[in-house]
């Protein structure tokens, strides 16, 4: 029974985090959609060109809140597929505040940190490059107003409708948040850390897919997890940083709330894990350490 409470207190103060972060990303995207008209629409598709670099910048702050902006505006075409997994790659969940309380040499935490950022810029970079998504989202247009719709908010009205819309797809997306976070958090305390730890370490090779795969469970604990076991000398820099890297917090459960496109959404979750698969295998081919 404790530990039911502790994960029902748990689950229910990392969402309260998110609804600032939720709230703010919807008032401001229906702002633009309602007020500003073309010419912000061409300021923001100006602004795709840096999207990977501000995002990979912004994802390195230690609040998963980022990654579910991220996913928010992704959901609304305001920004492009590299500046979201830039986002996701850099997003340091609970890496920073456990390298932290175990007083971990700043330089090391700074150069993490650093990496996980230039790997967000170039990967974003080159996806947007290969698959030429800041045309292909100038084409389409914002679709902020397809939220709307699929909700059923009423955003269509002007002034107070606006506020009104932000706190009903925020409550929405809260809720759904909640639920899946209470579940997962209650699955990971069943299963237990040290079956998590067995099952990346079984094999040198495979452990960086077993990191890959674990980092994407949408929830603090799989980075608590990783980073433990990296401190505790379980995980080598190579699968370490594969699961960090794909450690998105919850960014990967608003996608899927808000973007209503799966073939989308399971397009965005294979690049993510196969990135972060691909750079931890190279850091393990060439003994890249910290």
């Amino acid at each position: 029974m404790d530990i039911f409470l502790d994960i029902l207190q748990d689950s229910v103060l990392d969402t309260l985090k998110l609804i600032p972060f939720l709230f703010l990303t919807y008032l401001a995207m229906e702002a633009l959609e309602h007020k500003a008209g073309n010419r912000s629409r061409a300021a923001v598709e100006r602004a795709g060109h840096a999207g990977p670099a501000v995002g990979a910048l912004l994802g390195t702050l230690p609040q998963c809140g980022f990654s579910a902006a991220a996913s928010t505006l992704y959901a609304g075409r305001v920004v492009t597929i590299g500046t979201l997994l830039a986002v996701f790659l850099s997003t340091s969940d609970e890496m920073l505040p456990i390298f932290i309380a175990e007083q971990v040499d700043p330089v090391l935490i700074l150069q993490i940190v650093a990496m996980k950022a230039a790997i967000g810029m170039i990967m974003g970079f080159a996806i947007d490059g290969i698959l030429h998504a800041r045309r292909h989202a100038a084409d389409e247009g914002m679709r902020i107003h397809d939220l709307c719709e699929q909700d059923h908010c009423g955003c269509d009205e002007e002034g107070e409708g606006v506020f009104k819309s932000a706190l009903h797809h925020t409550l929405q997306v809260t809720l759904f948040i909640f639920l899946i976070t209470f579940a997962l958090a209650a699955l990971i305390a069943v299963v237990g850390e040290d079956a998590l730890g067995a099952f990346i370490s079984a094999n040198p090779t495979l452990s960086v897919f077993a990191s890959a795969l674990v980092g994407l469970i949408p929830n603090c604990g799989a980075s608590v997890v990783l980073t433990e076991l990296y401190l505790d000398g379980a995980l080598g820099f190579g699968e370490m940083m594969a699961g960090l890297l794909v450690s998105a917090g919850i960014g990967l459960l608003v996608l899927l709330r808000t973007n209503r496109h799966a073939k989308q959404n399971a397009i965005i979750v294979v690049l993510l894990f196969f990135i972060g698969a691909a750079w931890g295998l190279f850091f393990q081919a060439f003994g890249f350490s910290l």
